[in-house]
């Protein structure tokens, strides 16, 4: 779809308020055509919400509508932590997971104008077209799709963000963009992306960074600090600093944001560089922040250790990979995913109990684990010492039931040294 096909109609583009955002909004109206900007709250720190919506009427828009997500994107993130669905090098898919949340939210309000044409500023290299495509083409397979960064037109005007600050400019758009802005940044309450500018280098360290959910590791306090996380079937319940007489124990977005408070003050989670592996086949280098995630992610990961029996760690860990690669690549929505999520089911089930752990300068360090009644753990089974029902002497045959076949493979020379 090109713009000459929306010419005098009406469009829904989802938007956050940056550059790419006042750039279309005003092209598009240039372009004739009625523009409603859509913006989902989900809990990002880096943004008012009413000056990008100032901002984008001063761009054109007929409509700007913000849309309320943060409780979607705290049950997605737990989703993603009960998973433990983390991409390549250790990302917690922060990014990835809040596209699904933002097309499932935004929708909606499409559907109540009567908009049959849903817009976004993602670009033609990137994850983020992909994951805008296809949730909304699973959610909402009649309404179609226009992006602007695979329209002729537009790139005919726009070669990248250089061509769109000159545009911006010259017709006195309220952007905060620069060039010389060293990187770009994208945020919700799960964490931030930083990625492009001088962090497409690889000699740019991740420390060049300036955090926005704390602090980086080095920065952090001189002394740790022992907190204590509460899961009921997997959900955490409550969180709390020892040297507090405060504990948070309410909803979950609250549970987030104290997470990312008590987290992001320890260093934790903070500029976790990955170069990764993008669907559409490039390499790309991020450097992430999710302070909250590690922290609840880190304790949950504590629990399963506890729980889970060497047959259920196996099947989870696959599971827990598969999952990651769905989000990151727009399947969050689809029948494979829907099936490992009800599998993961009877697990998640299990995870209760209380973890503690000590935050020092970007480390979490297991402290206690309290609670667990699930627990497969048995200290007097485990022992080194003289006690319990494990008898050294029971190995003797389960020994010799096990060089059966490692003689076998030895006397049929099958052992190449």
């Amino acid at each position: 779809m090109e713009v000459k096909d929306l010419k005098g109609k009406k469009v829904g583009l989802a938007v956050s308020g940056g550059l790419d955002s006042c750039t279309i909004t005003h092209w598009l109206t240039k372009n004739d055509v009625r523009v409603t900007c859509l913006v989902a709250d989900l809990g990002q720190q880096d943004e008012k919400l009413e000056i990008v919506l100032e901002r984008l009427l001063a761009c054109g828009a007929a409509e700007v509508v913000i849309v309320e997500a943060k409780e979607e994107m705290a049950r997605a993130g737990l989703q993603v932590i009960q998973a433990q669905a983390r991409y390549e090098g250790g990302y917690w898919n922060t990014t990835g997971i809040a596209r699904h949340i933002t097309v499932q939210t935004l929708l909606p309000k499409l559907k109540e104008r009567g908009i049959t044409v849903f817009s976004h500023g993602a670009t033609g290299r990137g994850n983020d077209q992909v994951r805008f495509q296809l949730t909304t083409n699973m959610l909402s397979p009649e309404i179609e799709i226009y992006a602007p960064w695979r329209d002729p037109t537009f790139l005919a005007s726009f070669g990248g963000r250089k061509e769109m600050i000159e545009y911006c400019k010259d017709h006195n758009l309220p952007i905060k963009a620069s060039l010389e802005e060293p990187y770009s940044t994208d945020a919700n309450l799960l964490g931030l992306t930083h990625e492009a500018g001088r962090l497409e280098l690889l000699t740019t360290a991740a420390w060049f960074v300036q955090p926005e959910m704390g602090l980086l590791p080095k920065d952090a306090m001189d002394s740790e600090e022992i907190v204590a996380v509460s899961f009921s079937e997997g959900v955490p319940i409550s969180i709390k600093v020892q040297s507090s007489k405060f504990k948070v124990q309410s909803s979950l977005v609250k549970i987030f944001q104290e997470a990312n408070r008590i987290a992001g003050r320890n260093g934790i989670g903070i500029g976790l560089s990955v170069v990764e592996n993008r669907f559409v086949g490039i390499k790309s280098r991020g450097v992430y922040e999710a302070p909250g995630m590690e922290l609840l992610g880190q304790c949950y990961e504590y629990l399963l250790q506890l729980i889970l029996d060497r047959r259920a760690r196996e099947f989870f860990d696959y599971i827990s990979r598969q999952i990651a690669k769905q989000i990151y690549q727009g399947y969050w929505f689809d029948t494979a995913t829907q099936m490992m999520r009800a599998a993961l089911g009877p697990i998640t089930r299990l995870v209760s109990g209380t973890i503690m752990v000590r935050l020092y300068k970007g480390q979490i360090i297991f402290d206690q684990a309290k609670d667990i009644p699930h627990s497969l753990y048995s200290a007097q089974t485990a022992s080194m010492e003289k006690q319990g029902e494990f008898s050294h002497q029971d190995s003797e045959g389960f020994l010799k039931v096990l060089s059966l076949s490692a003689k076998a493979l030895a006397n049929a020379e099958q052992i190449d040294l």
